[in-house]
């Protein structure tokens, strides 16, 4: 993984948390997730490249709402990308569902990189995987946080 050539952008959502900041009005998780990573597409529209956007399958109706969320974000954007520069951003419009037992390279990296922060977050001991993808994640002028990796809801500041 350390010798592999790619960029992480990834999005924790505490699901309890998430549920106990806004209550009934909190979004999806998965369609929260979504939003976020697609707010990152922003710097491959501005080299002029493409992104292919593949969600590993789940079960026929969660695939729906997240299909659904899909062509929300095609037709209005988001805050900070608008849907014209997203359709621009990607190489098909198209959101394509694979199958975990399709065994496709970029869901298994996914994979890869899901545990080791994992971890992290869970504050369990670190092992190699976590010091690869750390020095993987997208940065910004502050670091990493935000903008390789995002967690939702953002943490609250201590006095």
């Amino acid at each position: 993984m350390a010798r592999w050539e790619y960029t992480v952008a990834a999005v924790v959502v505490d699901k309890r948390r998430h549920k106990e900041v806004y209550g009934e009005a909190a979004l999806d998780p998965y369609e929260l997730s979504l939003k976020v990573l697609v707010e990152r597409l922003f710097e491959v529209e501005e080299r002029g490249s493409q992104a292919k956007v593949t969600a590993e399958s789940r079960a026929p109706h969660l695939d729906g709402s997240l299909k659904r969320a899909w062509e929300d974000l095609l037709q209005r954007g988001t805050r900070y990308l608008s849907a014209k520069r997203l359709r621009r951003a990607l190489h098909r419009s198209e959101l394509e569902f694979r199958k975990k037992r399709e065994n496709i390279a970029g869901l298994q990296l996914a994979d890869l990189v899901a545990t080791p922060i994992g971890r992290w977050y869970l504050k369990k001991p670190l092992k190699e995987d976590w010091r690869i993808i750390e020095q993987k994640l997208r940065r910004g002028p502050q670091g990493y946080m935000g903008y390789g990796l995002v967690v939702l809801p953002k943490p609250q500041q201590k006095d």
